[in-house]
């Protein structure tokens, strides 16, 4: 007899990139560890105000670390993250709410559509990378492509007089100038945004535009307070936070970097082996 299916929530926003890298480990390992993962969207701004936490863009050290972090967690995770370049606009003006609200949507109506949906969205904010010319810095395109190739297009420009763009290789050890085709900070407060991202999801189109008319409903509004203030009353002061329910106990655990001690919570027959099986892509 295998063991018991215990029940893991995740609670998330897609405007937090830590809660991106959560997610993506726990959708690797839910069949290997035989977890039932629940999916919560949240909104983090009200977590933010509830707890009296502040975003790390208003911290400038720890603005400078999340850069350098996420840089280094997207080799060793296998996660196309990429900081945005209009960082504070991002998190401060911009927000998530019609994002999380249309999540939310989808979760109460169509749950099965609810990871690729997700993961949609944060692509928009997190994985594009700059259309443009990087000057040559003596740096090889290997600094920049850690991504899967099918995420942008990158060109070598010819020499002057040439006649040929040549493509690139992520293991190509050309140096630059590059153009990269895709464009960044893509927008997800905008419903054409939302509509787009259902699409690339798989989600019908007929369905994906009943669900952004419902984002505005009490329904839809009130679910995604609930599940923020649930989050709030587990003891969340950010995102993402996994809520472990095991052996009649629960415990929450804060950030993306707490998977060996779910593992451990979870018990004996559940081993933590590496972020990367299986892999994303």
């Amino acid at each position: 007899m295998g063991p018991l299916t215990r029940t893991v929530e995740l609670f998330y926003d897609v405007l937090s990139p830590y809660s991106w890298l959560g997610f993506e480990i726990l959708c690797r390992y839910q069949n290997i560890w035989n977890i039932n993962l629940q999916l919560r969207p949240s909104l983090i701004t009200g977590i933010m105000k509830d707890s009296g936490n502040k975003p790390p863009g208003l911290l400038p050290r720890k603005g400078l670390y999340m850069a350098n972090d996420l840089k280094l967690l997207r080799h060793h995770l296998q996660i196309p993250i990429h900081f945005p370049k209009d960082f504070l606009s991002v998190m401060l003006e911009k927000g998530s709410l019609s994002a999380m609200r249309f999540l939310t949507a989808v979760n109460l109506e169509h749950p099965e559509m609810l990871e690729k949906a997700s993961r949609e969205l944060w692509m928009r904010v997190w994985s594009r990378v700059s259309v443009g010319l990087w000057e040559s810095s003596g740096r090889t395109l290997d600094d920049f492509l850690t991504f899967p190739r099918h995420v942008f297009r990158v060109m070598i420009l010819p020499p002057p007089g040439g006649s040929t763009v040549l493509p690139v290789t992520p293991l190509s050890p050309h140096r630059l100038p590059a153009v990269f085709s895709s464009s960044q900070n893509e927008d997800i407060t905008e419903p054409q945004s939302i509509l787009a991202a259902a699409e690339k999801a798989g989600m019908p189109a007929e369905q994906a535009q009943g669900l952004l008319e419902k984002i505005a409903t009490p329904k839809v509004k009130n679910q995604l307070k609930e599940t923020t203030e649930a989050a709030c009353r587990y003891g969340a002061f950010g995102l993402p936070i996994t809520v472990a329910h095991v052996d009649g106990q629960t415990h929450m655990l804060f950030g993306s970097d707490r998977m060996e001690l779910l593992a451990h919570l979870l018990g004996n027959q559940v081993q933590w082996l590496t972020p990367v099986i299986p892999a994303l892509w």
